[in-house]
C-alpha cells in the first residue's frame, strides 16, 4: 500500500507524513518539484535534518538548481523508491504539493525520454497558442495556459504525434490511499502569511540574495514562490515590504490552484486539520488508513 499525502502549502503535510511514518513503518518520498534541489531549503519550506525525526527521506534535495530536473525524470526515480521501500516490507509515503509528480509516479501514464524543452522565452503566449493549434486544432488546452500550449508543442516536436491523441489512463499501478488536508480558507490564508514572515525571519532574503548574485535563472530558481519575487527588491525595483507581500499573494493563489487541481484530478480522502490538537488530526487519519 502507498500512501499520498496533499494538500496546499502550510497546511501541514510534512508533520502529518513524519506521524504516520512513525506509526506504519514508513519511509517518505517527496513530491514537490521544489524541493529535489540543493540550495532551496527556506522558501520550498523543506524539511529539515531535526524534522525528519530519524525517518528515511528520500528524492530531496539531491539535484543542482543548474540541472534540469523533468517529470519524467521523477516518475522513474519516484516508482524505484517505492519498490525499494516495498521490498523492504515498509510503506511508502509520498508527501507534497506537485499534483503532477504525483499522478505520474502511481498512475499508468507514459511519458517521452526526450530533449526537446524549448521555453519561447520571446514568444507571446497568443502566438504559441496559434501554433499549437496547427498543430492540434483539437486542442482542450485554454489559450493563456503558457505551460501546457509550451509542454503541447514540445511533446509534438519531440513525437510528431498530436498532444490531444495521447491516450490518458486512470489505472493505478500499486494499491493507494490518498489523504487530503484542508482547512478553513482564512485559516489556511492567514497560516501562510506567517508562514511567509517567519520564511524571512529565517533568513529568506539572504538566501534569495545568493541565488540572485549567482545569475542562475533556471527553471528551478524561476518556479519556487519565494525567490524572484524578492529580485526586484535587490534591483531596487520593489520595497522589501511590497516583495513580501506578492510573496504572499502568490502563495495563497498557489494554494487556490492546488485546491483544485486535487479535487479534480485524484481520489482524495480530505480532513479537515484541527491546529489546536494536531494530534486529534493524525489520529482521524491514522484510523482511515488502518481502516482501510
Amino acid at each position: 500500500m502507498v500512501i499520498v499525502i496533499v494538500g496546499p502549502t502550510a497546511v501541514g503535510k510534512t508533520k502529518m507524513s513524519v506521524e504516520l511514518a512513525k506509526a506504519l513503518n514508513g519511509e517518505i518520498i517527496n513530491a514537490d518539484s521544489t524541493q529535489v534541489y540543493k540550495g532551496l531549503d527556506i522558501a520550498t519550506a523543506k524539511i529539515t535534518e531535526e524534522e525528519k525525526e530519524n525517518i528515511p527521506h528520500y528524492l530531496f534535495d539531491f539535484k543542482e538548481i543548474t540541472e534540469d530536473y523533468t517529470v519524467y525524470d521523477y516518475q522513474k526515480d519516484c516508482r524505484k523508491k517505492i519498490e525499494e521501500i516495498l521490498k523492504k516490507g515498509k510503506t511508502p509515503i509520498l508527501v507534497g504539493g506537485t499534483g503532477l509528480y504525483i499522478k505520474a509516479a502511481l498512475y499508468d501514464y507514459q511519458f517521452v525520454d526526450g530533449t526537446c524543452n524549448e521555453q519561447y522565452d520571446n514568444v507571446e503566449t497568443s502566438i504559441l497558442f496559434s501554433k499549437l493549434l496547427e498543430i492540434d486544432p483539437n486542442t482542450k488546452i485554454h489559450p493563456n495556459n503558457r505551460k501546457r500550449i509550451i509542454r503541447a508543442i514540445n511533446f509534438f516536436q519531440e513525437t510528431g504525434e498530436i498532444p490531444s491523441s495521447k491516450i490518458k489512463t486512470d489505472n493505478l499501478l500499486y494499491p493507494c490511499q490518498f489523504i487530503g488536508l484542508t482547512c478553513d480558507r482564512d485559516i489556511l490564508y492567514e497560516r501562510i502569511n506567517r508562514r511567509t514572515d517567519i520564511m524571512v525571519e529565517q533568513g529568506l532574503l539572504e538566501e534569495a540574495q545568493k541565488l540572485f548574485d549567482s545569475k542562475i535563472r533556471s527553471k528551478s530558481v524561476l518556479t519556487p514562490i519565494g525567490y524572484k519575487e524578492l529580485f526586484p527588491y535587490f534591483e531596487g525595483t520593489y520595497s522589501l515590504e511590497q516583495a513580501i507581500e506578492i510573496i504572499k499573494k502568490n502563495c495563497r493563489k498557489y494554494a487556490k490552484r492546488q485546491y483544485t487541481w486535487f479535487h479534480h484530478q485524484i481520489p482524495v480522502k480530505w480532513f479537515s486539520v484541527n491546529f489546536e490538537d494536531f494530534e486529534k488530526t493524525i489520529q482521524e487519519v491514522l484510523s482511515f488508513c488502518c481502516e482501510s
